[in-house]
């Protein structure tokens, strides 16, 4: 491996991530670990199963939020995410977790009060843990 590629993190990668929360402000809310039943997958062995995935969300949000207020009507909140996820996987059959990441990011990134997501997706079923994570930015976010 060449040291440019060394010196230059994965999108997603803990250096990467670090860079954008500094240049978010850094308040996020999250959620962790979050293992759900989902219809998803490509496969014949897959269609018309469900199947574990876990969810790690880190949702950025935009410098002018705050909760200064101590109001929920001020901050989005995990219930967002967990609505936004909960709305997708219930319209049916999906076949890519990448497909999933990108609904759930383009679902929050709607609402302006975020400015990022970072999407961590991963089926625990059927082999090997293996996934996909994203990092995605509202159009128009500074």
């Amino acid at each position: 491996m060449s040291s440019t590629l060394e010196a230059s993190p994965l999108p997603g990668t803990a250096p990467q991530m670090a860079k954008a929360a500094a240049a978010l402000g850094r308040d996020r809310i999250f959620l962790k670990d979050w293992v759900i039943d989902c219809n998803i997958g490509v496969y014949a062995e897959e269609k018309g199963v469900t199947q574990k995935i876990r969810l790690s969300i880190d949702a950025f949000l935009a410098p002018s939020v705050r909760a200064a207020d101590d109001d929920m009507e001020t901050v989005p909140s995990y219930t967002d995410i967990i609505d936004a996820v909960e709305a997708i996987t219930a319209l049916g059959h999906i076949n890519l977790i990448e497909t999933l990441a990108e609904a759930i990011a383009d679902r929050c990134l709607a609402d302006p009060r975020f400015e990022a997501m970072r999407i961590l997706i991963e089926k625990l079923e059927r082999g090997p843990v293996r996934g996909v994570e994203i990092f995605r930015t509202r159009p128009g976010a500074s």
